[in-house]
């Protein structure tokens, strides 16, 4: 019994060393282009015209002032806010 293990065990590391193992390709890397140096500065261009100023509109009309309102009848309520809800558990 000893001997069938030791010799499926050398039997299964044999059949395994003999698979073909692929080859690693190392592609290099590409190129890095590098800018050279700055040319002169260009000329400076010419200045842009200034824009027309938009009219001034007029000021509308103030509004008649609204009629004082009736007073109250002295009640007083109280809204009182909603409890918490309960924690879930």
């Amino acid at each position: 019994m000893n001997r069938s293990i030791l010799l499926s065990a050398l039997l299964a590391t044999l059949s395994l060393a003999a698979c073909d193992k692929p080859t690693t390709i190392n592609v290099p890397a590409a190129p890095v282009a590098v800018p050279g140096p700055a040319g002169p500065q260009g000329a400076t261009g010419m200045q842009g015209e200034v824009g027309n100023q938009g009219a001034t509109g007029s000021q509308g009309e103030v509004g008649n002032q609204g009629k004082t309102g009736a007073s109250g009848d002295a009640t007083t309520v109280i809204v009182m806010p909603p409890e918490p809800a309960a924690p879930a558990n």
